[in-house]
């Protein structure tokens, strides 16, 4: 993101402030060879409206920026409703766009929405985030941001998520009292905190519990790449199914079907021949064959929350320091790690 201003456009171009000002609103007063000229700068030196100026003369715009993965699961659709929701109590539009788990999709979702005057922004980072200045820029200008269900500790604001390492704890302690002492873990490939706590509470149950952790019983698969992401669970299916676990712990909803339908189409019966157990919202989880237990996720809260605290924050409210919310899970039984 850039700090560039109309000055700083007038003075490469040569014009006048109040020309730039003018090309960039597309008025009739300026040529369109001059508008051409102003815009392709703009463009290629990443120019944002200054916000500031703007508010002294609009004020706010009662909408709130959301950034999410995708709108293609129903985890995301019941947090959307509870943003939804919660912003409609206070008289807030939403603004919704999709990352696609593409961290150059995030930061122009995210200038996009700047530049467009929302009054704070949402995000639930992509998976291949990693690098968080596109949002600290706009912290340090004063600009209200919250994350919410992927939080990270690399960035200093409020976020609401679930208790990721307790789900998982459970999750794994669930399938060790149905007598798994080998139990695969499939996982996605991120830095974001939810990967490494579910992992962090599928081997503390491990331990509690007096059993080996195996390396090899692990996968991290890269999600992020629409193309390649069949084939890259496949790869790991067979590589974990290779060593014979009595169960499988997935962390998403992507990983937990795509686990069935692998086990489905390669002849495993479940729960005969391995139990199954996923971290997941999926709204078809009781209706799959076998029906698939699930650690579930107060979704719908999440998204309600972040958004009360955004909206809090945009009305200038101090909320004292930074916060991290965790809502806590529940486990769901179904015949997939019943025996």
């Amino acid at each position: 993101m850039s700090n560039i201003t109309l000055r700083d456009i007038s003075k490469a171009l040569n014009i006048s402030v109040s020309t730039v000002s003018r090309a960039l609103t597309d008025s009739h007063e300026i040529g369109e060879e001059t508008k051409k000229l102003v815009l392709a700068y703009a463009k290629a030196h990443n120019y944002i409206p200054n916000r500031m100026a703007r508010s002294l003369k609009v004020g706010k715009t009662k909408s709130i920026g959301v950034v999410i993965c995708s709108i293609d699961n129903s985890f995301v659709a019941q947090m959307l409703d509870g943003i939804d929701q919660a912003c409609k109590d206070h008289g807030y539009q939403i603004i919704i766009m999709q990352s696609k788990e593409s961290y150059e999709q995030e930061k122009a979702c995210i200038n996009l929405l700047y530049a467009n005057g929302v009054d704070g922004i949402m995000i639930s980072p992509s998976y291949q985030t990693s690098d968080f200045s596109h949002l600290k820029e706009l912290q340090e200008q004063g600009f209200p941001i919250v994350l919410f269900d992927r939080i990270t500790s690399e960035i200093d604001a409020h976020k609401v998520a679930v208790n990721n390492f307790k789900g998982a704890y459970d999750a794994t302690q669930h399938l060790i009292s149905r007598g798994c002492k080998k139990i695969a873990h499939l996982n996605s490939k991120s830095n974001l905190a939810l990967t490494i706590e579910r992992f962090e509470g599928y081997k503390q149950a491990l331990a509690d519990h007096q059993l080996t952790y195996h390396e090899d019983l692990v996968k991290f698969c890269n999600t992020t790449d629409a193309e390649k992401v069949d084939a890259n669970i496949e790869t790991a299916m067979r590589q974990l199914l290779e060593k014979q676990p009595h169960a499988i712990f997935t962390t998403t909803d992507l990983l937990t079907t795509k686990a069935l339908a692998y086990l489905n189409e390669h002849g495993y019966r479940v729960p005969e021949d391995v139990l199954l157990l996923g971290f997941s919202n999926a709204d078809l989880a009781p209706l799959l064959n076998p029906a698939l237990s699930t650690v579930q996720q107060p979704s719908k809260e999440i998204g309600q929350l972040a958004a009360q605290i955004l909206i809090q924050l945009v009305k200038g409210k101090d909320l004292g320091p930074t916060a991290t919310t965790l809502l806590d899970t529940s486990l769901h039984i179904r015949r997939s790690t019943q025996r």
